[in-house]
């Protein structure tokens, strides 16, 4: 982006008390919390600003925090973020949950009762001019609700995407922004007062649909989309068909702050100049994402957590999965050009344990391996097509010539290696002995090779009207569910 993201909105302190729940009280059937640790994050729009600060992104935080122990807290908590704190004689929202085995049981909040914002800083019409793009992450206190900064965001959207996170309680949208991203029963709240047609009977789908064709014109946005949870988000521009981009297939503890990670990628992508469909398709991936990787306790740094580099959410998978006694199963390949001998190896590999991490040769450790012709297509495509196969549950990307380091990484229970190693050892068997792993071979299903079809495809192309009935042949349809 030409410059930061810009997050404006009300920043709120967040504390999980986090313990075990073993027994009853002998005089109330209410449940007893031993154990209790606390865990601090920032929430509401410090929330959003830290999740893009952690992406690597230079992030702006304009809020309100009260001039007490939790402002204080929470303006440390916002490591990454520069903040421009407004002038603001209110408290600091504090949001306190207790909870069991990973499940809510009580929520405890203070400062609820916001003061007034009376002014803003010197240069804030600058420094929103200047972003690469704008979240306004509305949380129904006092912010977005200021007149200055609302003058200021309404006249930046024909230079500057703004993306508006909206809330019940909150402000209506400027007019103009690039997108909306209400929930479905923020669509159904904010569309009730407007003359919305809605079938009998209407599929959420349909419902959440016609809401957001009427949001449009009502906010004079450019688009609104709307979060589905599970299903996904639906795009309107207010007239014809809307875009839906339907959600991978995740497990869901907490979601809490799904929401602020779909618009904050939304943001992001809109300000690198993607078009809001892709943003949209970015955000519904990133959102779960996180929520598979355990919402907020993703946030939460944890010392026994590996600090190598590589997607959070493959580490937290593998360390779930063991912790409740699975196991996990590696295999690893260039996969370029994905044919039926592949799916076959990646379906029983993954058959031998409870999930499937597959290692993927890097487009510089492919041609170091093939030549330079090779691969034909990059690492962030194959990777794209093995992760909408329903046997496989994540892939990393290595640049070595071999896996020994990912898979050190990974640690994986058992290492499946498709091809002719039958009585002989598999390479990568001495790094599995290190944590007491076990390499094994799968059968390969004879006469598929990514080289044979590349060799196939030049011979038909050099023959006027030849057929590809040979190279058709060892092509697999990857009509695989997608998660």
């Amino acid at each position: 982006m030409r410059g930061p993201l810009v997050v404006i909105g009300d920043a709120l302190l967040d504390i999980d008390l986090e313990g075990r729940a073993d027994r009853l009280t002998p005089d109330a059937p209410v449940p007893v919390l031993d154990g209790l640790v606390e865990h601090a994050r920032p929430g509401g729009a410090g929330l959003a600003a830290v999740m893009a600060a952690r992406d690597g992104h230079d992030v702006v935080l304009v809020t309100a925090l009260g001039s007490d122990d939790a402002g204080d807290r929470l303006e440390q908590l916002l490591t990454g973020v520069r903040v421009v704190r407004l002038p603001y004689d209110g408290p600091t929202p504090v949001k306190k949950r207790v909870r069991a085995s990973g499940q809510s049981l009580l929520r405890l909040d203070s400062g609820s009762e916001p003061g007034a914002v009376t002014g803003v800083p010197d240069g804030l019409d600058a420094l929103i001019a200047g972003a690469g793009a704008v979240l306004v992450a509305d949380y129904g206190r006092v912010v977005s609700a200021v007149p200055e900064i609302r003058a200021i965001v309404e006249s930046v959207p024909n230079r500057v995407p703004v993306v508006w996170d909206p809330h019940p309680r909150g402000s209506a949208p400027v007019a103009g922004v690039r997108l909306v991203t209400p929930n479905a029963s923020e669509a159904e709240h904010f569309s009730r007062d407007l003359d919305v047609v809605l079938p009998d009977g209407g599929t959420p789908l349909v419902l959440a649909g016609r809401r957001a064709d009427a949001l449009v014109d009502h906010w004079q946005a450019q688009a609104v989309a709307v979060t589905l949870g599970p299903y996904g988000a639906l795009l309107s521009y207010g007239e014809g068909a809307p875009v839906v981009t339907p959600a991978p297939d995740v497990h869901c503890v907490d979601p809490c702050g799904a929401g602020d990670r779909f618009a904050v990628t939304a943001a992001l992508s809109l300000g690198a100049g993607r078009v809001t469909t892709e943003a949209i398709g970015d955000a519904v991936v990133k959102a779960a994402e996180y929520v598979a990787a355990g919402g907020p306790a993703a946030l939460v740094p944890d010392p026994s957590e590996p600090s190598d580099e590589g997607p959070l959410s493959v580490e937290q998978l593998v360390a779930s999965v063991s912790a409740q006694g699975g196991t996990v199963v590696a295999t690893g390949g260039c996969f370029d050009l994905l044919h039926a001998g592949h799916v076959a190896t990646l379906r029983a590999a993954r058959q031998l344990g409870d999930c499937l991490v597959v290692c993927l040769n890097s487009d510089d450790s492919v041609r170091r391996l093939k030549g330079p012709a090779r691969p034909l297509v990059p690492a962030s495509d194959r990777a794209r097509v093995l992760e909408a196969l329903e046997c496989v549950d994540a892939v990393v990307v290595f640049d070595e010539d071999t896996p020994v380091e990912a898979l050190r990484r990974i640690r994986p229970h058992v290492w499946a290696k498709g091809g002719d190693y039958a009585g002989a050892d598999v390479p990568e068997s001495a790094v599995l002995r290190e944590w007491d792993g076990q390499a094994v071979v799968l059968p390969y299903l004879q006469g598929r090779s990514t080289t044979r079809l590349v060799q196939t495809a030049a011979e038909r192309a050099a023959v006027p009207g030849g057929t590809d009935d040979g190279a058709r042949a060892q092509t697999t349809s990857t009509k695989e569910k997608t998660r």
